[in-house]
């Protein structure tokens, strides 16, 4: 994907079957659905692809063991299946994780073992393994850290773990491989109507340039997740606010503070919600929270309180209780909860993280918010429907349950980054192979070379340095002061591949050493 090449296409081709606002999770999803029944697509996004809320989750595909404690049945079943569905067809990116229960009184084994092996029975054919109860030296075995005293044994239990933005990437991928154009950097600046209110389509302001222009589309789809309402009110200004962000903080803390190679799930921290310790990328991820927010960002920063607040959970369980100077890396991301901001009374962690879809009074707009990243292929087949019914639109049944996503490769070797690429890697290795220079390393304690970011800004439309360090290579969320060490040499090489001068370098190290404050303490 060539960013250039597609602002060329667009000021050629103004009209399109399908508008997609937002390159996130369902945004991209929307566009590979809607690309692969042979439709016309253009997605635009704002930022970058996930720069948002889709970078920034648990790293988990997943049912929602705490959806099933909240009798959200359905939500469970159809998560389960879409997780299976996320495994056959991103083989590369999403794996079977063991989770592991611990259990410190007596009631606790055969409880969790019970609703697990439901979670299971839900799941039916799409399911990555049985839940089984495990014994004290087993349950140690599997987590070497995990706090012995009183502990009796527990439960081990399987849902998916994955790379959140580099499959969003995938996605993008996919979707340009079936035609459609996706574009980073792209905002819309205000929807285009006709007299009678009906939306034609919308005009957008390249950032990178400022050049504007008009596009023209049948239908237009709203998958900004916490930003949907800003687009609802273009269309609408009377609209009432749908979203009520939720703010989760993660905390990336280094591996030996599980041991091992499965996850921690703790069912039941002091505020009601669960907590997780994931393996990810050779760190352990901690999370989550969930804070009410008014207002919405593109990068939300984690309170003190959160942070106290996983750092204490995480130690009643852990043997190494880890501290403020153990942190890699935090990040903050805003879920876009589907409920109306007048329903305050009821707490975020209550609200159903069902998706819900708006259709404005026209119909040419439609939007959608709320649901999961485990979701994202189930909600974008269920809005396109929508869409193709309401313009009229001529095109081949959705096909996404069973596609095979870009870069596909099953059993791919998960000892080295390298395995985000999927079949890709060639590629880079061929790269590495032409000019010797490609394979050197970036920093002397991870395996990412000049190389990714060649490849990065060559075929992944990687514009700045955070693209490429946040959401390409995610070292600033694996270890951000690592990230700061190497903002200029990475500069440097992007600046090779895009023709900018040392003022260029100077300013984007300066913008990405500013920004990783705040994933730091």
């Amino acid at each position: 994907m060539k960013r250039e090449k597609l602002i060329k296409e667009i000021k050629k081709k103004t009209r399109y079957d399908i508008l997609v606002i937002g390159g996130g999770a369902t945004g991209l999803g929307v566009a590979v659905d809607a690309a692969t029944r042979g439709l016309s697509v253009l997605l635009v996004e704002q930022y970058d692809f996930a720069k948002s809320t889709s970078s920034r989750s648990t790293k988990l595909v997943h049912g929602g063991v705490r959806y099933l404690a909240q009798g959200d049945i359905q939500l469970v079943i159809h998560a389960l299946h879409e997780r299976g569905r996320m495994k056959r067809n991103v083989p590369h990116l999403v794996k079977d994780m063991r989770f592991i229960i611990g259990g410190y009184r007596w009631w606790e084994k055969p409880f969790y073992s019970i609703g697990l092996t439901l979670y299971d029975i839900l799941a039916g054919r799409l399911g990555l393994g049985r839940s089984l109860p495990l014994n004290r030296n087993r349950v140690i075995k599997e987590i070497p850290a995990l706090k012995q005293k009183r502990l009796r044994g527990g439960v081990v239990y399987h849902d998916g773990q994955f790379d959140d933005a580099r499959m969003a990437v995938t996605l993008a991928q996919t979707a340009s491989d079936y035609g459609a154009v996706c574009i980073n950097y792209m905002k819309v600046e205000n929807l285009l109507k006709e007299d009678d209110g009906k939306i034609t389509g919308a005009i957008l302001r390249d950032s990178l340039t400022g050049v504007t222009c008009s596009i023209e589309a049948q239908a237009v789809i709203n998958a900004t997740g916490v930003f949907v309402d800003e687009i609802m009110k273009m269309a609408a200004p009377e609209t009432d606010r749908k979203v009520r962000p939720s703010q989760g903080v993660h905390l990336v803390v280094d591996s030996r503070f599980l041991g091992g190679s499965s996850a921690l799930m703790i069912p039941k921290t002091k505020d009601g919600r669960v907590l997780f310790g994931v393996p990810w990328h050779g760190k352990v991820v901690l999370g989550t929270t969930d804070t009410p927010l008014n207002e919405a960002s593109p990068e939300p920063k984690a309170l003190d309180q959160e942070i106290d607040f996983i750092l204490e959970q995480a130690g009643e369980y852990l043997e190494t209780k880890p501290t403020r100077k153990d942190v890699l890396s935090l990040f903050a991301g805003l879920r876009p909860l589907a409920a109306s901001v007048k329903s305050e009374a009821k707490k975020t962690k209550e609200i159903s993280r069902s998706h819900k879809i708006y259709k404005s009074p026209c119909g040419k707009l439609i939007t959608i918010t709320g649901g999961k990243w485990t979701t994202y292929r189930e909600m974008a087949e269920e809005v396109v429907n929508l869409a193709v019914k309401n313009a009229k639109l001529t095109c081949s049944p959705c096909i996404t349950k069973r596609l095979k996503q870009h870069g596909y490769m099953e059993n791919a070797d998960r000892s080295s980054w390298d395995y985000v690429y999927g079949s890709d890697i060639r590629y880079i290795r061929e790269l590495n192979g032409n000019d010797p220079s490609n394979a050197e390393l970036l920093h002397k304690d991870y395996t990412f070379t000049k190389g990714h970011v060649v490849w990065a800004v060559r075929e992944e439309m990687a514009i700045t340095v955070e693209d490429v360090l946040a959401r390409r290579v995610r070292l600033l969320f694996l270890d951000a002061r690592a990230a700061c060490d190497i903002a200029s040499k990475v500069a440097s090489i992007m600046a090779v591949e895009m023709g900018k001068d040392q003022a260029w370098i100077d300013e984007q190290t300066a913008c990405f050493t500013t920004l990783a404050e705040n994933y730091m303490l």
